[in-house]
């Protein structure tokens, strides 16, 4: 099965914007329970200009990753940025000293994030910058939403976007303006919504078909997540007949399942960076995608 290389981001918009269909996720770049400076910092800023000299021009980022930390690293390694980097990040969540993640989606909350985000990354405008959900937040959905329209309308964001969505959400959100891209966790061994630590994190399964009935790049995070805490033996079946790694079947699995998912999948090793961009490589056939299915 031939898979395609690039997506389109907000291509019914006036300002669409292409970019190259492995992208890099930031969050393991940060310390323990991601949280404070890497353990290795010379190799996160390696693994940041790897990234662009690989050819990766999507790169997912938070002010709440570190917290600041991501945002620091990004801007050190790549700034001056190139034209077609794009830099996308998410508001609504923020961590206390305890690292317990807390919700932080006011509109003055949301204000405080995109300006945080813009001088921390040296940044004028935001591309794109996703709505996080945290589950239990007193703020209603729309309220919020409101505030990243109005910060749109502003000049702050090119494009919105929306995280850790329920199907009721990103239908309420679709009503109230143009969704960019929706950032929910999927992968192979997870693909619907589960009970974590900071609350319910939202499954890709329960909105792929919305996105791509209305052409929006879903963003798997937690990608190579496995929630039976096992080896899936299908995967490692295909790994085997590739003579690949687990994770990467389960990135090439991504990109064959849907032309509208678009990976970012994220580690602190250069080594396995390295692996993971490989994994745009291999093209598996309907039989594979059957038997992974």
């Amino acid at each position: 099965m031939s898979i395609s290389k690039h997506i389109t981001i907000a291509g019914q918009s006036h300002s669409p914007i292409q970019v190259s269909r492995l992208g890099y996720g930031t969050m393991r770049l940060t310390g323990e329970g991601i949280y404070g400076e890497p353990v290795n910092r010379p190799e996160a800023l390696q693994i940041l200009k790897q990234a662009i000299k690989s050819g990766v021009n999507f790169i997912d980022t938070a002010d709440y990753y570190g917290e600041d930390v991501t945002n620091r690293l990004i801007s050190e390694a790549l700034h001056p940025y190139s034209d077609d980097l794009i830099i996308c990040s998410k508001v609504g969540g923020a961590r206390k000293p305890d690292k317990s993640w807390i919700g932080f989606n006011t509109p003055e909350n949301i204000r405080s994030s995109i300006e945080n985000n813009l001088r921390t990354l040296r940044l004028e405008k935001m591309d794109l910058v996703h709505f996080r959900v945290m589950p239990g937040s007193k703020v209603p959905f729309e309220e919020s939403m409101e505030a990243m329209f109005e910060l749109q309308q502003e000049g702050k964001i090119l494009h919105v976007g929306v995280s850790n969505v329920e199907r009721s959400e990103l239908k309420s959100a679709l009503k109230m303006g143009k969704i960019a891209t929706v950032e929910n966790m999927y992968g192979h061994g997870q693909r619907t919504t589960i009970k974590a630590h900071y609350g319910d994190t939202r499954g890709g399964e329960e909105v792929l078909d919305l996105c791509e009935q209305n052409e929006i790049p879903l963003i798997p995070f937690f990608s190579l997540l496995n929630s039976l805490g096992k080896k899936d033996n299908r995967i490692s079946t295909i790994a085997h007949k590739y003579g690949a790694t687990n994770a990467q079947i389960n990135i090439a699995w991504l990109l064959h399942k849907s032309p509208w998912i678009l990976p970012i999948p994220g580690t602190s090793s250069l080594n396995h960076f390295d692996e993971n961009m490989k994994a745009a490589d291999i093209n598996l056939s309907q039989e594979d995608m059957d038997f992974l299915n």
